[in-house]
């Protein structure tokens, strides 16, 4: 929080509010429930940080890791504008009312524009640019978190051929991976991608009835939180059943040869532009560029995708610490897709794998 509210002065940022997210579970430990009654943490540019939730559910706070930082707790009842009580406070601790308050991206609206009510004279703004700098660059504690979820996410993928079988649906193959994920070492599921067949070229597709064809090339994309609330994802193709094909084998070579350079190219410095473009141009230069459709990878902590994005125009140069996904892949419409993902960490000296596994096409029997 006093990182934060450095941060946020050195911005010119009067004060920080953070309603339930990651954003608040990262600088004060509360982990609160989303919802209509007005619960946020307020950090001043001057002052101390406060937190306003409603009253019902201040035990929970002094049970939470926040409870212990000795953070001022303003409890509210029902009757009680909490806006108002957070405006006043706010006001008080800064000697004057704020004129830039920033909030978290994924701030309720209801939430962001009663803040701004009750402090008229502000101009709303996004916190990004503050939480973001704190965000980035991981802790060694942070790393070890996300390398215990990756850890834990590949040993859901070393169990694939339990599930993935021809004459199996899409979705009852999720169903098996999600209790997996876990019985693996989650506390939730945040997502299980199966792409099967002509599937496998919507990279982001849901669950289907498709049945799982012998030959079928798969896409596995799958992810959770752990106890902590840091997160895990990886993607493998497999095939099912039989052999890839010819023009399969060729593709697939050269998008685990981009993955692989992407993945070098890491260390710090680097832009992360650059790193999207050691990946672009080896597919490109191969002929399949017109199919890798999205970026090259996300930041990954307490959310799955935050910052930094690796992707063209993002000239952000990278620094140890920084905990990413990279993950090109190649989309052929209406027929068949793949990707390769791994969640790297930038280090002093280089780069950090957190996925292992193979990286090459999994043939499970049929």
């Amino acid at each position: 929080m006093h990182a934060a509210r450095a941060v946020a002065a050195e911005l010119g940022v009067d004060v920080v509010v953070l309603t339930p997210g990651s954003d608040l579970r990262y600088l004060c430990g509360y982990d609160a429930h989303a919802m209509e009654r007005l619960t946020a943490l307020a950090v001043p540019r001057s002052g101390e940080p406060l937190l306003v939730v409603p009253r019902l559910e201040a035990p929970m706070v002094d049970a939470s890791p926040a409870g212990a930082l000795g953070l001022e707790l303003l409890a509210w009842d029902e009757t009680d504008d909490a806006f108002a009580l957070l405006a006043r406070e706010v006001t008080a601790r800064l000697g004057t009312a704020p004129t830039r308050v920033a909030v978290g991206a994924r701030t309720w609206a209801e939430h962001a524009l009663g803040v701004h009510r009750a402090l008229p004279g502000s101009a709303l703004e996004l916190a990004t640019p503050v939480l973001d700098r704190l965000r980035m660059v991981k802790t060694p504690a942070e790393v070890e978190e996300l390398a215990a979820a990756g850890a834990a996410i590949d040993r859901v993928h070393a169990r694939m051929g339990e599930w993935l079988r021809v004459g199996r649906t899409e979705a009852e193959v999720g169903a098996d991976i999600a209790a997996a994920i876990l019985a693996e070492g989650h506390v939730g599921v945040d997502f299980t991608i199966v792409g099967s067949g002509p599937n496998g070229a919507s990279p982001h597709h849901e669950l289907s009835d498709r049945v799982v064809q012998a030959g079928d090339l798969v896409v596995v994309d799958i992810g959770g939180e752990t106890a902590t609330g840091y997160r895990s994802d990886c993607t493998r193709t497999y095939v099912v059943g039989g052999e890839p094909g010819a023009e399969v084998t060729e593709w697939y070579a050269v998008l685990q040869d981009a993955q692989e350079a992407a993945v070098a190219a890491v260390r710090p410095g680097v832009t992360a532009e650059q790193v999207d473009a050691v990946a672009r141009d080896r597919i490109t230069a191969a002929g399949w560029g017109e199919h890798f459709i999205h970026r090259t990878g996300h930041g990954i902590g307490l959310d799955t995708h935050e910052a930094p994005y690796i992707v063209a125009g993002n000239d952000l140069p990278l620094e140890a610490g920084m905990a990413f996904s990279v993950e090109p892949g190649i989309y052929l419409a209406g027929r068949v897709g793949a990707r390769i993902e791994d969640i790297v960490v930038c280090t002093d000296e280089g780069v950090r794998v957190l996925n292992q596994g193979p990286r090459g096409l999994v043939v499970l029997p049929g």
